[in-house]
Order: structure tokens, then sequence, then C-alpha cells
């Protein structure tokens, strides 16, 4: 059965994005949505340098924003648990979670502390404590699966340089790949695409100076993707051709996710902002059915948001260090804060 600690108690969840971060306040018993809870967004990306996650400027961000989300709690609340997830966790987090624990308690007064990659907010956000597969679509793509016995398993989420196919940011790579190519008077161009692209950057010749400097080109580029599904939408081959291979790479994403978690028949759920593109799709779960044709397509229950509620719940009413779904840091992990 669903259920967390005291009634009495909040908890906070975190979700960092790489076009933003969200921050959700709600009561402690398991959240089935986000109707209940006292919700701010900032229109600021996660940070990424050599290291790894910039915790100081999460932090500076943050810390405000979660100072006015907790402000006015009735007497006698308290926060029993965070929960943040954020994108890159499990491969650039080392930071974070060095970082977070002190500032956070601080902030909140809570007794624990969630650190979980944004593949298992998206996760538990779409299909709870079910088994199955979720593909985290956005700026970045990445799929995972659960099996109840023997955890958690992904799939990509390798980030812009060297994966997330089929992402926000990989399909706008491609499609001003697509209005370089006509500009230039290549094959394999598209005049849609690159009419798209200067009524959104201006010049293409500005392009590279705009975009190779900027740590959130990653958010730059899949703010292009809507233009390309729009393209496809409108008849252009290339743009069509971009967002049948972005299908086939999201699928191909989940459909190793799912063998590897031993998933034969798994419950498949696409969450995120990338999935209201209703071209893209459609075209993941064409590739879907052709790749994993015993899968059943989940409609997610909620966000990542959602799923950094359900972690903080978990760990607020638990004992010790315990979770409700399988331990795998750094992509999962569960601290006692400090004093």
């Amino acid at each position: 059965m669903d259920r967390t600690g005291p009634t009495d108690d909040r908890v906070v969840g975190i979700d960092v994005g790489g076009s933003g971060i969200r921050l959700a306040l709600a009561p402690g018993g398991w959240p089935a949505d986000l109707s209940g809870a006292r919700i701010r967004e900032l229109a600021a990306p996660a940070r990424i340098t050599e290291g790894g996650h910039d915790a100081e400027a999460l932090l500076t961000r943050l810390l405000p924003a979660l100072d006015a989300l907790v402000a006015g709690l009735p007497p006698g609340a308290r926060i029993g648990a965070v929960a943040v997830g954020a994108t890159g966790m499990a491969l650039l987090g080392r930071h974070l979670a060095a970082a977070l624990p002190a500032p956070l308690a601080r902030a909140t007064g809570a007794d624990r502390l969630v650190l979980a990659g944004d593949a298992v907010t998206a996760h538990v956000g779409a299909l709870g404590r079910r088994p199955g597969v979720a593909v985290a679509g956005g700026t970045g793509l990445v799929a995972i699966g659960l099996h109840p016995d023997t955890g958690w398993y992904r799939a990509d989420g390798w980030g812009q340089l060297l994966g997330d196919c089929g992402s926000g940011g990989w399909i706008g790579r491609a499609g001003l790949e697509a209005a370089l190519r006509a500009f230039d008077g290549r094959t394999g161009g598209s005049t849609a695409l690159l009419a798209a692209a200067e009524h959104r950057y201006g010049p293409v010749t500005g392009l590279p100076a705009a975009l190779q400097p900027r740590p959130d080109r990653a958010a730059l580029l899949a703010a292009f993707a809507p233009d390309v599904v729009g393209a496809a939408d409108g008849g252009c081959p290339v743009a069509s051709a971009i967002v049948r291979r972005a299908g086939e790479e999201i699928a191909d994403a989940a459909a190793a996710a799912a063998r590897s978690a031993a998933l034969s028949a798994p419950q498949v759920a696409l969450t995120g902002g990338l999935f209201t593109l209703a071209r893209l799709r459609e075209a993941a779960l064409a590739a879907l059915d052709d790749r994993l044709p015993a899968a059943r397509p989940h409609r997610p229950d909620g966000p990542p948001l959602l799923g950094a509620l359900r972690l903080a719940a978990g760990a607020a009413g638990t004992a010790g260090t315990a979770l409700p779904w399988p331990l795998d840091p750094p992509l999962l992990d569960v601290r006692t804060m400090p004093a």
C-alpha cells in the first residue's frame, strides 16, 4: 500500500533540469498528483562545469526560492524530507551530493535528503512504485527500467555531446544542421527549417558564435525542436525524417532499458515536455510497437517534480535511511541531514 510518514509533515521536491528548476512543497502523505502542492519555477538551467554540476551556482538560485516556498508554514508543521532530482546526477553529481546537505538542512530543518538522477524522478513521477520503463524526454533524454527484485537500469542519458539521442537538444541540432545545409546549398538541407531558424535565432551566420560558448547551449538547441516538429507537420520531408528518426532513438532506449531489467512486457511511460509534441510522441510509440511489441503504454501519473515529492514522502515515512525503492548511489541515495 502506498503510504508515507505523519500527515502533519511536509515534504519538498526539487527538479533540476536542463532548462530550469522547479520546487514543490506538499503534505507528507503520498501525492497522487501535484494538485495539493505549492510550486515555484525558476528559468535557470543546470550549469555543468568541468567538475560536474556547479553546486554553488545552483544554491545561489535555489535557496531564495526555497525560503519563499516554505515561508508561512502553520505552527507545528515541519518538513520531514527533501528530495532533489537533477539531470546528470548519476554522472556529474558528486559536487551536488557534497554541497547540498548542509544548506538544505538549514533552509528546511528536514531530517532526510534524497538525491536522485532525473531518470529516477521521472520514473517515480510517471509510474510510482510500479515496475516498468520510463523515458524522460526534454532538453536531454534517458530511459530507465525498474525491476522489483534487481533494481534500476539506465539507457542513454549520456549528455548532449555523447548521447541523449532523440532528445530536444538532439532534434534541435539535427534541424539546425539541415537549415545550414540549405544555406550552403548542400544536399539534405531544408529551406523550411532555414526559415524557421532565421525566425528564431536571426541570421544563421551568427549561430556558431551564439551557441558555442554558451553553457546552456543544449537548452538553446532544444528550443528549436518544436520548430522542427512544426515543419514536419507542415509537410517538410527533411523535418519529417528527423522526427521519425528521433522516435526510433527513443524506442531504442526504452527497449534497451526493458531488456536490461528483464522486463518482457513492461509498462512504458513517456514523460517530460518533449512528449507534448504530438507528432514526436506518435513516432516514438509507433517505433516502440515495432521494437517492443509487448510493451503497454502508460499515461504518466505526473512529471519528474511529482517523482521528487514522492521520493521525499517515501523518505519521510521510513525509518533510518531505507526507501521503498532500491537504492543505487549515485543514481538514488538517501542521507540523514546534518544537525
